[in-house]
């Protein structure tokens, strides 16, 4: 059982570093398409805020990704398959340059894994996953509302400012905002992961009380009640702080491929627009991720913003054709993790790996 959890936890790590350079671009893009940073120096800078979210957000989001599934239903063997599946699917999309949605990616796996695990679906949590699916389509039009009104208001506030110098504020200030979204990137995505580790720690403290064994300070996961009523983990702090690790690991091993997609393919953007995608993209994290819990993604919330941004010039400045192949992506992940994860499960049940 305890080999079983190392493998676990270290493939989650794994599949944390793979979300890092798998949405690099998140963070990135903006500031590398403007010229504000260079690749490097905006891997490094985006890394550093990712790894600081670790002194600012809470665990919110990992309380609801570890309840996607009835806790009874879970498994090493679930969170194996659900893990290794989320795993394949990210870097298939990475190798395509796809921005897909690591968080769905993620929930779509577990949630699989324990369908297949159970043969019924009545197993996965369904406001959780409504929840998710609706902030599919949310999360870009809340970036996109928030990033129009942001870039007008910036257009007129500096409506008699000389280009020229509006030029070199905006390129100053598009460190800043670049860095708060790098810190809801981490904050946000980070999290994920914890609430994986988390749920697998209490399979494994389970395990441990039918043995009679007593439980380590290390694997030590307890729920508590937090004032506003609802359940939440309280988790050993080496959990998080390898998380956010990870994911900054994995930002500075940089995701060139949809870093493209997200700085060009759907719209040119200056540094004043850098601002206002990234502000918006911010805000919107911020609120939903942090202020509602919901594991949105990343990847929808700047790409909607940079459309909202792209649309104050004019609708056609946006490449609609782009945009709508990244929302069939998006709605493809979380079923298509599911499908991969449910064989995942049967491939390895079949072998005995487990």
């Amino acid at each position: 059982m305890l080999t079983l959890l190392i493998i676990v936890i270290v493939l989650a790590l794994a599949f944390d570093v793979i979300n890092g350079f798998h949405d690099a671009a998140n963070s990135i893009a903006t500031v590398v398409s403007t010229k504000v940073l260079s690749p490097v120096v905006a891997v490094m800078w985006a890394a550093f805020f990712n790894v600081l979210a670790y002194f600012i957000f809470d665990l919110k989001v990992a309380n609801t990704v570890a309840k996607t599934v009835e806790s009874g239903s879970i498994t090493l063997h679930v969170i194996l398959a659900g893990v290794i599946a989320a795993i394949i699917w990210n870097l298939i999309t990475w190798w395509l340059g796809i921005p897909s949605s690591s968080s769905h990616t993620l929930i779509g796996g577990f949630a699989g894994a324990a369908v297949a695990h159970t043969g019924t679906f009545a197993v996965v949590n369904e406001s959780i996953i409504f929840k998710t699916i609706g902030f599919i389509f949310l999360a870009p039009l809340i970036g996109m509302a928030i990033g129009y009104v942001v870039q007008v208001l910036i257009l007129w506030v500096f409506r008699r400012i000389k280009p020229q110098k509006a030029h070199k504020v905006f390129r100053r200030t598009q460190l800043v905002t670049s860095a708060l979204l790098s810190l809801g990137h981490g904050g946000s995505d980070s999290q994920k992961v914890v609430g994986i580790i988390s749920a697998a720690m209490l399979v494994y403290m389970s395990y441990l009380q039918t043995k009679g064994i007593d439980i380590p300070a290390w694997a030590h996961v307890h729920e508590t009640i937090n004032e506003a009523g609802k359940v939440q983990f309280n988790v050993p702090e080496w959990i998080p702080m390898s998380c956010y690790a990870a994911i900054g690991c994995g930002t500075l091993m940089g995701g060139w491929r949809i870093i493209k997609t997200m700085g060009t393919k759907i719209t040119k953007v200056t540094p004043m627009e850098g601002v206002a995608a990234e502000l918006s993209g911010s805000i919107t994290l911020f609120g939903v991720a942090q202020g509602l819990g919901v594991p949105v993604s990343t990847t929808h919330t700047i790409a909607g913003s940079i459309m909202g941004v792209g649309m104050t010039k004019r609708l056609s400045a946006v490449r609609w054709g782009v945009a709508t192949n990244l929302l069939f992506a998006w709605i493809v992940t979380i079923p298509a993790s599911m499908i991969m994860a449910a064989i995942v499960y049967y491939i390895t049940t079949l072998l005995g790996m487990v």
